[in-house]
């Protein structure tokens, strides 16, 4: 039984583990004064703690040597569920032997306590290692929002830039963003099947943004020749082959940044994106790897785009037409592997292409990037990270000038405007304008009525509804243009919450109207597979329920066979593969209206509506969820509850779905089970020790 002791709630909570009450109690007194302790009697105990009180503890002190479940178990199952990222295991032992010591750092140990315990050690080890943690924490809370920000305000400029691209030559304004979605998989994909081109997160980041710039050449060709809904002429053609080489001549003639690598990545891109792997591509009949693997995957990806998508020429072909179409070689030949690639994962592709999975994939990739690079070489972080935060600067401040739009942030305390380097120049203005709803050239700029009100306006915003868009004339150059102003209002976290500031973007709208597609933060999300977390599942599950209780609802829990084993004989960053591919045929296997949810670990949920025939759509979709990777079966079980069977109220109808989970599992795995009345007693009896798993296998 958990035993606690401190009374002051802004202590920190240190879970002590050891069978030995006589070592809790020496180690308690040692710590009580300063730290809220917590005692657990073995490993076991210790995993359902921290279960459900992860979040709350600060350290881990954890016995080597216990019955049930040992100190090495306990670490397993941190690090299965990813609780030693957050919490430091410190190990408190007699069993100082160099290998008992080697298994416990590789499984996730931060530092060794030996017995019998000395006072000053015990507290200077674990004053190190909080403030070794609490450290590494700030840093990586810094990189992840700091990234994120960097890489929130690069992509709306990427959505301004579709707009301002994409309404010149008649084509839908997501053409550069599906292209942007599609490279990035492809890309991921390619990672996994073949180190032969060396990439990183980093990198492929880095080449699905410069994607953003393939066709800006087209910005030169004649409107007539870009919306000529018929065949065009063989000097038409060649008018529209010249983009390439135009759009590659503007970036290599920008007066600044041509040196930045994401110019000469969006180079390779926009001269080479229409050669082909046989050598009969254009401008330059680059052959094979000649051609950069950037340019060579977003021509797969644009040809995939184009077909798919209505044209002034065409309709849009199906995706399965668009795929054998490109296997054929009937839109030219393309590297092997990336061909490869889109067949093997051609559902994911085609489920990627919304809006939530393409936020999905760019939070994931977001969050790989900040742990990339953490991860680097020993003692370069903090230089690695300035470089990484410079470098999207510089992206963001790029696409700003090639959009030709204005950027701005406006905090309110201390008042001040940061503008965009571009936007800066444009109005002849500073970068960082401090009391800007004082300063006389904002006000000759903006105007006093107009400026006025954007603060009305800004203040009626509320955290639910933060968007402000206003037109209003700007005055500069000696006339006024019309231009719109978009701004986001940000809040603070306090319990009534605060408006701290805005982020916002100024377009001219003289000559064309634009609306911009919001970026919203998905906090709802796990981070490893997209998928919903646990909660917001929940809280989707019981708002459709209550919406349409007369409708008929099945719950799947889901479970990984064996992934312990995965984990243990593979390593864990497999074992994430595992999870993530789950993820894409869960998603690949349902429609669009289902609830899918990673509910921790290697546990999932899928909540559907059904009106007939349940037991078929189960089966296909329990199919799909097993299957071979990277060599390795993976299989799962699955456990069904029908509302009509358990009453439509979430907690009953999970506990039905986890009875039929556990007698699927009993019954030798691979298999699912639709929950019968007689399995209700099944998970009481397990936790009784009564029932015992059978030994069949597969």
């Amino acid at each position: 039984m958990p035993a606690g002791r401190g009374i002051n709630t802004q202590q920190e909570k240190i879970l002590i583990v050891d069978d030995s009450e006589m070592n809790r109690s020496i180690l308690a007194d040692m710590l009580a004064e300063d730290y809220e302790i917590v005692e657990m009697e073995d490993g076991v105990a210790a995993v359902s703690y921290l279960r459900g009180h992860v979040m709350e503890l600060s350290l881990v002190l954890l016995d080597i040597v216990m019955p049930r479940l040992d100190g090495f178990g306990v670490l397993e199952a941190m690090q299965q569920n990813h609780w030693i990222d957050d919490v430091p295991v410190v190990i408190i032992s007699a069993e100082n032997g160099s290998n008992q010591v080697e298994r416990a750092y590789a499984l996730g140990a931060t530092d060794f306590i030996p017995r019998p315990f000395d006072a000053l050690i015990v507290r200077r080890r674990v004053v190190n290692t909080l403030l070794l943690y609490a450290k590494q924490k700030r840093l990586i809370s810094m990189v992840e929002e700091q990234v994120y920000e960097k890489e929130r305000h690069s992509d709306l400029m990427i959505d301004i830039l579709s707009h301002v691209m994409e309404f010149r030559n008649g084509e839908s304004g997501l053409h550069i963003l599906h292209v942007r979605t599609l490279t990035d998989l492809l890309l991921s994909y390619l990672m996994e099947k073949t180190d032969r081109y060396h990439l990183t997160m980093a990198d492929i980041a880095l080449i699905s943004t410069a994607s953003a710039l393939h066709d800006i050449g087209k910005m030169a060709i004649d409107e007539k020749i870009l919306n000529k809904p018929g065949r065009l002429t063989d000097e038409e053609f060649a008018i529209m082959k010249t983009h390439s080489t135009v759009g590659a001549d503007m970036l290599s003639n920008l007066p600044v940044g041509r040196d930045d690598p994401i110019v000469k990545v969006a180079y390779e891109i926009t001269r080479w994106h229409h050669e082909r792997w046989d050598g009969r591509g254009y401008p330059d009949g680059l052959q094979g790897d000649a051609i950069p693997i950037s340019a060579q995957v977003v021509s797969l990806a644009d040809v995939y785009d184009a077909l798919t998508s209505e044209r002034v020429y065409k309709p849009p072909f199906s995706h399965e037409e668009a795929v054998a179409m490109i296997c054929r070689g009937e839109c030219g030949a393309f590297n092997p592997l990336l061909i490869q690639c889109l067949t093997e994962n051609a559902e994911q592709l085609r489920t990627a292409l919304t809006r939530d999975a393409s936020e999905t994939i760019k939070r994931t990739k977001l969050r790989g990037i900040s742990e990339e690079t953490l991860r680097g070489e020993g003692g370069g972080v903090s230089k690695r990270t300035l470089r990484l935060l410079d470098r999207e600067r510089m992206r963001n401040s790029f696409f700003a000038s090639m959009s030709q739009t204005i950027q701005f942030e406006y905090t309110r305390s201390p008042s001040m405007v940061s503008l965009s380097t571009w936007g800066a120049q444009r109005f002849n203005l500073d970068e960082i304008i401090m009391n800007p709803f004082t300063d006389r050239r904002i006000l000759e700029l903006v105007g006093r009525d107009s400026l006025e009100e954007i603060i009305q306006k800004m203040a009626a915003t509320t955290p639910e509804a933060p968007e402000l868009r206003i037109d209003c004339p700007l005055h500069y150059d000696g006339m006024a243009r019309w231009h719109r102003v978009i701004l986001r209002s940000l809040w603070s976290d306090d319990e009534i919450p605060q408006i701290e500031g805005a982020l916002g973007t100024v377009m001219d709208i003289h000559d064309t109207q634009m609306h911009l597609m919001e970026l919203e933060h998905k906090a709802d999300r796990d981070t490893l597979t997209g998928l919903l977390n646990r909660a917001s599942a929940r809280k989707r599950m019981e708002m459709r329920m209550g919406d349409s209780p007369e409708s008929h609802y099945a719950l799947a829990e889901i479970d990984i066979d064996d992934f312990k084993i995965i984990n243990d004989v593979y390593g864990h960053m497999f074992g994430d593969q595992v999870l993530q591919q789950m993820a894409r045929s869960i998603t690949g296997s349902v429609r669009s209206s289902d609830i899918c949810c990673r509910a921790g670990g290697e546990e999932f949920f899928i909540f559907l509506e059904y009106r007939t025939d349940i037991e078929r759509t189960i089966d296909r979709i329990f199919k799909s969820l097993c299957f071979t990777y990277k060599g390795r079966r993976v299989t799962v079980s699955m456990g069904v509850a029908l509302g009509e069977d358990t009453g439509l109220d979430f907690d009953a109808m999970y506990h039905a779905a986890d009875s039929a989970l556990y007698a699927a599992k009993r019954g030798g795995k691979c298999q699912y089970q639709f929950y019968k009345p007689d399995m209700a007693g099944l998970l009481e009896d397990r936790r009784d020790g009564s029932v015992h798993h059978s030994q069949h296998t597969h």
